[in-house]
């Protein structure tokens, strides 16, 4: 795409600038200030001002609705987003990792953070609680899930390694909080780890004195070759992991579905998900679930939520890949790519064991015709029998660009 030279600030250009006082939209269209190198502006529909101080510039162009929020936002809602790269960054030897909480996202009660793969490989190893043995390989698009308190391992594999999102079933949860096998031995006497292994005390002075949290080892060989052999080591009968881009999608015409709960991944109880793909300029449809909040996590992509909260109270935000996005349970929302060029692909995850919701063109379809025209179109009888008819086409969770 290419990137044109940025436009004087605050300038009037003409009336298809949507950020002057000559602009007017009754529709509160989505801007995707960023493409179009706008520079977003509090000016809407001919209220509003110029923003005269300090400017992050580049960040307000990521979040447009901010900066000029829809005319249907009302109230005081808090805030639902974050982005990693706003996250604290700990390096270690072996890579990197970064965390958001509900240090960094107070509304992020439910969740904090089930695996997804987003880039590259690994190996992974855990224990069953029956003392079975699981090994395993994931790739991009795959996932993993180690029940509380079960051990495990994680080793990336090829020459860049790997690149992958960990989400947890309680919003303070920290990598600090990692139960690590170096830590629990260097917090332990000697004297009672050669008890415990047999061994002489001072071998285990040679083990180091601080966390081995992500370090460089070797590359590990044929999964099948380096399971343990010996007579008490079992292969388990769980499945730790689960290709979640190999289940078949459900298709619409503005996008694909795919979700993960128990029915699919029997071992992750819970925690469940769905990744979701949205063509350029199309929606997922307005739906609210019943069972959990949703935790959000953009992997590509433009797109723009509003939270409806119950009385009155309603607000909009952007989001961009990386950046992760809350809406509470039972709160009625949408997801809008504005982008006319990019897709948007997203992960929504819950703290539920099945993945649960309504659609509200569900909802009003289920219901007696005469009872939605009235409700919303009394005055206008025209009206509210064209809105009634076209329920009856049925309807798709991510719908397609209505003005293409």
């Amino acid at each position: 795409m290419t990137r044109h030279p940025p436009r004087p600030l605050n300038s009037d250009i003409n009336s298809s600038d949507p950020y002057t006082k000559k602009y007017h939209d009754s529709t509160d269209a989505a801007i995707d200030a960023e493409a179009r190198d706008l520079h977003p502006l509090p000016i809407r529909n001919g209220l509003g001002s110029s923003i005269l101080g300090p400017r992050n510039l580049a960040r307000e162009q990521q979040q447009p609705d901010i900066i000029r929020p829809p005319s249907t936002d009302s109230g005081t809602l808090p805030n639902y987003k974050w982005s990693f790269t706003d996250s604290h960054m700990r390096i270690e030897e072996g890579g990197w990792a970064r965390q958001t909480t509900i240090r960094e996202l107070p509304t992020s009660i439910e969740l904090a953070g089930w695996a997804y793969m987003l880039a590259g490989s690994a190996r992974v190893t855990a224990l069953d609680t029956e003392g079975g043995n699981f090994i395993g390989e994931v790739e991009k698009g795959d996932l993993w899930y180690f029940p509380s308190g079960h051990p495990h391992s994680i080793q990336g594999l090829g020459e860049d390694g790997c690149e992958f999102l960990l989400v947890f079933d309680d919003g303070n949860f920290s990598e600090d909080s990692t139960f690590l096998l170096s830590d629990f031995l260097a917090h332990t006497p000697t004297s009672v780890l050669g008890k415990n292994f047999r061994l002489d005390p001072e071998i285990f002075k040679m083990i180091p004195k601080e966390e081995r949290y992500i370090f460089q080892g070797s590359m590990p060989g044929d999964k099948d070759d380096e399971m343990p052999d010996k007579p008490h080591v079992k292969k388990s009968r769980l499945m730790f992991t689960h290709k979640m881009l190999d289940q078949k999608p459900e298709v619409f015409s503005g996008g694909e579905v795919r979700i993960t709960d128990t029915e699919k991944f029997p071992l992750s109880k819970t925690i469940s998900a769905a990744h979701v793909t949205i063509k350029p300029g199309g929606i997922r449809e307005m739906h609210w679930h019943p069972n959990a909040d949703e935790w959000s996590f953009f992997i590509k992509g433009s797109a723009r939520i509003t939270i409806f909260a119950s009385s009155g109270m309603a607000r909009t935000f952007n989001y961009t890949a990386g950046d992760v996005g809350i809406v509470p349970k039972s709160m009625g929302h949408y997801v809008e790519n504005i982008s006319e060029m990019e897709e948007v692909e997203m992960l929504e995850i819950f703290r539920a064991p099945k993945f649960e919701d309504f659609s509200l063109e569900q909802w009003l379809g289920n219901t007696p015709g005469r009872m939605v025209a009235e409700h919303l179109f009394q005055k206008h009888p025209k009206a509210g029998k064209k809105f009634v008819e076209e329920l009856k086409a049925g309807k798709e969770a991510v719908k397609p660009n209505s003005n293409a």
